[in-house]
């Protein structure tokens, strides 16, 4: 079937969400919403802390602080969309520049995301490999760029990406079988002819996860190497301990958006891909704070003092 000439014949979008009754959905509801709200939460406490705590203001806080921040704005791009849709079907409608537009924030974020890790990842490889040199190499100037690089290069990349999408043909039907606007479940409305598009995704997928990916696995390769070359015992567990947090977020990240992004399109089993969809756009922002900065001992004592001077501000003014 030809595409339309001057883009897109379908306005809105019906996204499906999840299957199941009214009380399943309910139960979702509450479940999710109680995810969202402690996301927010979690994150938003990070970003204060390591804002306005001295102490956390080197390198991998700095990287952490971003994490923290662009969590923030990846599950509001979403999850209200998800929970609104879990409350009244009338809104898991979605016109066509919405879908595109939270398409593209989200892969823009989701890019950024890929492009930090392999930033903290390196930051850990000069920490533990390079450890007289680390002041001088993660200066605060190098650590600006690789933030700002980071930011950039996501929100640069997914702009093409969304451009692509945005260009091929709808023509109907408009029932997408996902609970947000995502790359497959759209190349799968598409009218065009999708054996180009499908190659192109694919390799856009590869090119922008793989990256940061391989930047990743040799920073820790240089780690472990280095790590196992250690003569103290208790050198070796500290190191291990402070990379074994930020190791777990990239396997279950890179895990998740493999799979969904980086195989060809063969067969889609599609209400599987929405449950893994589930742990990269609900679990990971969730658990990211609990596992990087909650169980940081420098991070649990910056806490308490905010805690503290808060508690104290108060009593002072009441």
């Amino acid at each position: 079937m030809r595409a339309p000439d001057n883009g897109s014949e379908v306005t809105e979008f019906i996204l499906v969400g999840f299957p199941g009754p009214a009380g399943f959905h309910a139960g979702l509801l509450v479940l999710f919403s109680l995810a969202y709200a402690l996301t927010v939460t979690e994150n938003a406490l990070i970003v204060a802390v390591i804002r306005v705590s001295p102490a956390l203001h080197k390198p991998m806080y700095v990287f952490l602080g971003h994490l923290s921040f662009l969590e923030l704005w990846y599950v509001s791009v979403t999850e209200p969309k998800m929970l609104l849709g879990l409350a009244a079907p009338r809104f898991r409608r979605i016109s066509f520049a919405g879908c595109m537009a939270q398409l593209y924030f989200f892969l823009a974020l989701a890019c950024t995301e890929c492009t930090l890790l392999g930033v903290m990842a390196y930051d850990r490889y000069v920490a533990i490999c390079r450890p007289l040199r680390y002041p001088a190499v993660m200066s605060g100037r190098l650590c600006r760029l690789l933030a700002a690089g980071s930011w950039l290069s996501g929100f640069s990349v997914s702009l093409g990406k969304v451009f692509f999408i945005s260009r091929l043909g709808y023509c109907g039907p408009n029932v997408m079988n996902h609970f947000f606007c995502d790359v497959s479940p759209l190349l799968n409305l598409a009218c065009s002819d999708m054996s180009q598009a499908e190659l192109v995704d694919f390799l856009l997928a590869l090119l922008v996860l793989l990256g940061p990916l391989l930047l990743t696995v040799l920073s820790y390769g240089a780690i472990v190497s280095a790590v196992l070359r250690a003569r103290s015992a208790a050198g070796r567990r500290k190191a291990f301990s402070t990379c074994a947090a930020h190791l777990a977020v990239v396997l279950v990240f890179y895990s998740a958006s493999l799979f969904i992004y980086a195989r060809p399109r063969a067969i889609y089993a599609f209400n599987f891909n929405k449950l893994v969809s589930v742990v990269y756009t609900v679990l990971t922002p969730l658990l990211n704070p609990i596992i990087y900065c909650l169980r940081n001992r420098e991070v649990k004592d910056a806490l308490r003092k905010a805690a503290g001077r808060a508690a104290w501000a108060l009593g002072a003014r009441s």
